[in-house]
């Protein structure tokens, strides 16, 4: 008997999983219906900033090919939304009253991005997905095609945009934005940017980086309302952030990069449990119903027989795109294995997650746990950890590195991209770092030839876990671009942190000067 599977969710992390599942059907072991509800074509929504500034298009954001899918037999339902899980029938009502049944239902509804309550904010009805608020002209979040066009209208006329947040994604903005000719502003709540990935010292140079690149950046901002005024035709625009100490910040396009929420609702309706997205076990099962998985970033992983009376259940998902296409590859895997008869082994992401900056004029890299002081007092029944740092503010460098027990556990690294990609690798391999750590930042010297990523099983692409190797032999078997590469390996087809990386690969086959 053919199994029904029905897939909530056209994002990178939906796709991905019935790609997976491709060979399944092509044996008639399943059928696959994947629900999305914006009418586009599937694409990735992590690289729409890059997009909304003109620096790829339409194709650079493509995930698969829609007729591609259709022919190897996915029923792909574009524009449709998922209105309700009727769990009693095992079907999902669509907003055209129509029902998908399924054996499994799988979410992969991702995550919404966070609007802050704003005196002069006005919601003004639903998108083109009828799934999030359209907001005051002149205001927006950066997820979907309808947020990026916003951007690019401003961009092209050469317009200042207001970055609300200085998180990763605030950041990479707002560089992009300066590089694309519009001026940015940044602000943030906060003493520092980027604070869950950066301590004092990193934050500091990567302040004068952005001020160098000609982004204004603006701390300690709590923000309370916008200004809005009618434009000749009677539409309410956005002209001003103001904060709580009566500052306005002036602009014609307000972009709020304020975090994200994982997309529950659904989930909630049908009375699933969730925390800080849909609860699921080592199976990636619902710990409310066996039949429906979630993955992704609505995806909450916790183990039920430890957390099942808890409240507060620790963990949830990142935000990074890479343990979503884990998760889709296990459980298309693990639903493949259980129909032939075998025992899935549980899921377990053991891949440490690393941080880069994507910005041209700023090499940032983190990982781990860097709060950790140099010099902060420890307690007698404690190891201190070990702490090392270099800081050449006046030339745009600093790199700290945590270790525990002599393996590198946190590490931060600005300026300095060798070290970075060397620490990078170290880091994900959880290797040792050499006992006089000050032999890696003589990668960046001047007299350095230029180095490349350790080995053929050095990972190029973090997203895909591409290796240096695979990416070799997709240029040795003819691929001639970043483009070429990204289709036959997926490596570039994330967050697009190793293009550049990729392009030097093809440079160096191709015998071009670095």
């Amino acid at each position: 008997m053919v199994e029904r599977i029905v897939v909530v969710g056209a994002g990178p992390v939906g796709i991905r999983f019935a790609e997976e599942l491709l060979p399944a059907i092509e044996r008639g072991l399943i059928s696959v219906t994947v629900v999305g509800a914006e009418p586009t074509e599937p694409y990735n929504r992590v690289l729409v900033a890059e997009y909304a500034v003109g620096e790829i298009d339409a194709d650079g954001l493509e995930l698969a090919s829609t007729d591609e899918l259709r022919s190897a037999g996915v029923d792909l339902r574009l524009g449709a939304r998922a209105e309700r899980i009727d769990r009693h029938s095992a079907a999902v009502v669509l907003d055209d009253g129509s029902a998908l049944e399924y054996d499994r239902l799988v979410l992969a509804t991702g995550a919404r991005s966070v609007v802050p309550r704003l005196d002069g904010l006005e919601e003004l009805g639903v998108d083109s997905s009828g799934l999030d608020a359209r907001l005051t002209s002149g205001v927006c979040v950066l997820r979907s095609l309808e947020d990026a066009a916003n951007v690019r209208s401003v961009v092209e006329a050469g317009g200042r945009v207001v970055v609300l947040g200085a998180g990763v994604l605030g950041i990479e903005l707002a560089m992009l934005l300066v590089e694309a000719g519009s001026p940015a502003t940044v602000a943030h709540f906060g003493p520092i940017p980027m604070p869950r990935q950066l301590d004092r010292g990193a934050a500091w140079v990567l302040g004068a980086a952005l001020s160098t690149a000609g982004v204004t950046v603006v701390p300690h901002t709590r923000a309370e309302a916008v200004i809005a005024r009618a434009d000749d035709n009677g539409v309410r625009r956005f002209r001003a952030l103001v904060s709580a100490d009566a500052r306005q910040i002036e602009g014609d396009l307000l972009v709020l990069s304020c975090g994200t929420r994982a997309r529950t609702e659904l989930a909630e309706a049908a009375g699933l449990r969730t925390g800080r997205g849909v609860l699921v076990d080592a199976g990636l099962r619902s710990w409310t119903d066996p039949r429906i998985h979630a993955i992704g970033d609505c995806a909450h992983i916790a183990d039920p027989e430890q957390y099942l009376r808890e409240r507060d259940i620790p963990g949830g998902p990142n935000g990074l795109v890479a343990p979503g296409w884990r998760q889709a590859e296990w459980l298309a895997a693990a639903i493949i294995d259980e129909l032939d008869g075998a025992a899935p082994q549980p899921f377990a992401d053991e891949q440490p997650g690393v941080v880069a900056l994507k910005a041209e004029r700023v090499d940032l890299v983190s990982a781990g746990d860097v709060s950790v002081e140099q010099f902060a007092p420890v307690p007698a029944d404690e190891a201190a950890p070990g702490v090392a740092v270099w800081s050449d503010p006046e030339h745009g460098s600093y790199v700290k590195m945590v270790t525990r027990d002599g393996i590198l556990s946190g590490f931060v690294c600005v300026g300095l991209p060798r070290t970075g990609a060397e620490l990078g690798v170290l880091y994900l391999r959880r290797g040792e770092l050499p006992a006089d750590r000050s032999l890696l930042l003589r990668l960046d010297s001047a007299d350095e030839p230029a180095a490349q990523a350790t080995g053929r099983e050095a990972t190029v692409c973090i997203c895909n876990a591409v290796s240096v190797g695979a990416v070799e032999d997709a240029i040795t078997g003819g691929c001639e671009s970043v483009a070429e590469v990204g289709r036959c390996t997926r490596a570039g087809t994330g967050c697009g942190g190793c293009r550049a990386r990729i392009a030097e690969m093809l440079n160096a086959a191709a015998g071009v000067p670095a």
